[in-house]
């Protein structure tokens, strides 16, 4: 194949990834997204290179780079040195993987070097879920998120689910496309092929369509109000706005709407810009003003974002990301991006973030890039590593209703959300702040992405965005009154509570971990194999 057909193609591949992707993209597109690609590479397998992974690589890479770009551009907008980091990394980690998957298929054949590109990539997305240059806005899985009816069956798989079936569709088109297009052989005789990948995309399809209508959901309604203040993130949150009006601008809204039936209260991301010391929190004016509302609302539980501080005693070990006390050499703090619930003559509860977003709110692997520290951006108004905490709490209002205190970008991940559940949430509230990417797919995407958690765990959502998209999502992933970007808006619903466990929060990513058995298999397979022939070669 000439080089400016595997250009062409590999241009085509990121061209269909990324009118796939959502928020209006045409996910269908996901199931032939990879056959240009898997063209190439074997173009490049029937040349016989000696090196022929660094072949590939330049191909690969230009098709993950598009797709990066076209979809995630948005970044730049909250960080331009951050966002080159995520594009170019992402791709490169990515290319490098299916790369990997293609060494495999020259040295092993084509029905374990199939295995492998799938397998790898399905191990990569696993570990890039939880290392800590973590940025998953692109897992595969994520794709479906707008045509959420056709995977209902994510309660039993995962994203990883929609992976498997995405790549498994992909391979068997390719193939019948190259037995008729490059071996010449009839279409005719690939009719059973044909076929079966009709079936194998139309099945799936229909029997999530059967979930999706035959979902009840068991009467549960519990009243809550979610706000969306919407205040400028570069010009008044930080800056030109007081706590105090932000906070009576939060608290005004939510009377709007608020009974005395309501149970919960639901606030964005850094809602409260003060800089609370944990131990101290009542001191702090924004504490007072919450504890008055309270007693207007006396049955309500307050869910909200804030920043707070936390100073290690005497005898405390300080974490990794503590720091300095204005110079003073014995004394370190640590600073959070925080959740809190709040109610009546009940001690605040606190959860801090720990999804922290690479480069904006951790440095990752300080040893290495410890350095960098200082270049940390600036967005929440603690600039720095964040401090996290190991254990995902989940808020018990006195009820004993459980809320899942999602911040920001926690919301994709699957498996971390799943810890909530089994540590005793009946909803997940998303409290996030999307104003940073304007009105760009950013906070579309990032709000399209509630809808697999909401089916992954049949769990209720409650969102609230200081600017963005707020809304509820019921348990089969409709989304119900979503707020317009850039208003100020307050919305009421009762949605169900619910405590029952899904497959898939019993077990999580069981389909990535067979995926890493499976490739630890194939990389030593293969090593094998290379070590032997380039024993037969010198012997």
């Amino acid at each position: 194949m000439k080089r400016i057909y595997s250009l062409l193609l590999s241009i085509l591949s990121g061209l269909l990834f990324t009118a796939a992707w959502p928020e209006n993209g045409f996910a269908p597109l996901l199931f032939v997204a990879f056959v240009p690609l898997l063209f190439v590479e074997q173009a490049i397998a029937d040349k016989g290179y000696k090196y022929s992974f660094i072949r590939l690589l330049p191909y690969v890479y230009l098709t993950f780079i598009i797709w990066n770009l076209l979809t995630t551009y948005w970044v730049w907008h909250s960080s331009p040195e951050g966002s080159v980091a995520a594009f170019t990394l992402n791709t490169l980690f990515i290319s490098i993987v299916f790369c990997l998957g293609h060494v495999t298929k020259k040295r092993l054949g084509s029905t374990p070097g199939y295995m492998a590109i799938v397998t790898y990539w399905m191990s990569y997305e696993y570990l890039h879920l939880r290392w800590e240059l973590s940025w998953p806005w692109l897992t595969l899985g994520n794709g479906f998120s707008e045509y959420y009816t056709w995977v209902q069956w994510y309660e039993y798989t995962g994203v990883f689910g929609g992976a498997a079936w995405i790549f498994i569709v992909n391979i068997i088109i390719y193939q019948i496309l190259r037995r008729v297009l490059v071996l010449k052989e009839s279409f005719a005789s690939q009719l059973k092929g044909v076929v079966g990948v009709v079936l194998l995309i139309v099945i799936p399809i229909i029997i999530s369509l059967v979930m999706y209508s035959s979902y009840e959901e068991e009467e549960n309604p519990v009243e809550m109000v979610v706000v969306q203040p919407n205040i400028d993130p570069y010009f008044e949150k930080f800056d030109g706005m007081t706590a105090k009006a932000q906070l009576e601008k939060l608290l005004d809204l939510g009377r709007q709407e608020l009974t005395q039936n309501s149970k919960f209260f639901v606030g964005p991301e850094t809602a409260l810009i003060e800089g609370i010391w944990e131990g101290r929190e009542e001191n702090s004016g924004s504490f007072g003003m919450l504890r008055e509302f309270l007693e207007e609302y006396p049955d309500l539980s307050i869910v909200i974002g804030l920043s707070t501080y936390k100073m290690y005693t005497d005898g405390e070990k300080p974490s990794p990301t503590a720091r300095k006390y204005r110079g003073r050499e014995d004394m370190r703090y640590d600073a959070y991006n925080t959740g809190m619930i709040l109610e009546k003559d009940r001690p605040a509860v606190f959860y801090h973030k720990s999804k922290l977003v690479p480069g904006v709110e951790k440095m990752p692997y300080p040893k290495i890039f410890g350095f960098l520290e200082k270049l940390a951006i600036d967005l929440g108004g603690i600039s720095g590593s964040l401090g996290m905490q190991d254990e995902r709490t989940v808020f018990f209002s006195k009820d004993s209703i459980g809320a899942a205190p999602a911040i920001c970008y926690e919301s994709i991940y699957g498996e971390y959300v799943t810890d909530y559940i089994r540590n005793g949430a009946n909803f997940i509230f998303i409290i996030t702040n999307d104003g940073w990417w304007y009105d760009t797919p950013g906070h579309r995407q990032h709000n399209s992405y509630a809808r697999l958690r909401a089916i992954e765990t049949r769990r209720s959502i409650a969102r609230s965005a200081n600017t963005g998209i707020s809304c509820f999502v019921n348990q089969r992933g409709d989304m119900q009154q979503q707020t317009k970007y850039w208003t100020p808006d307050v919305i009421k619903a009762s949605i169900n509570s619910n405590d029952e466990w899904t497959f898939y929060t019993r077990f999580g990513d069981y389909i990535a971990r067979v995926a890493i058995l499976l490739m630890a298999l194939l990389l030593l397979w293969t090593i094998a194999v290379s070590l032997n022939k380039t024993k037969s070669r010198l012997g």
